[in-house]
C-alpha cells in the first residue's frame, strides 16, 4: 500500500479491510514523510505499533466476508 492510500483509509468513514502480516488492523495514523503507519489489531488498541506502509495490504471487503463464511462453514 502507498502512503496516500493509507491516509485516505484513515480519513474514510467506511471501515476498510486492511491487514499487516495476515492480521486485520486498524490504521490510527500515517506519517507520509517516514512512510510509516501506527496500527493496531482490531479490538486490541493497546497493541499499537508503527509499521512500514508498504507492509499493509488492502483487501476487498466483500471477498473477505465470503472467505470468513467459507472458513466458518469448514469448521462445522
Amino acid at each position: 500500500m502507498n502512503p496516500q492510500r493509507a491516509k485516505e483509509i484513515t480519513e474514510s468513514p467506511v471501515m476498510v479491510n486492511v491487514t499487516h502480516n495476515g492480521e486485520r488492523v486498524y490504521i490510527q495514523h500515517v506519517d507520509e514523510n517516514k512512510e510509516t503507519a501506527r496500527v493496531y489489531p482490531l479490538g486490541q488498541p493497546e497493541n499499537e505499533r508503527e509499521v512500514p506502509v508498504g507492509s499493509l495490504n488492502e483487501h476487498d471487503t466483500k471477498l473477505a466476508e465470503e472467505e470468513q463464511q467459507v472458513d466458518v462453514g469448514a469448521r462445522h
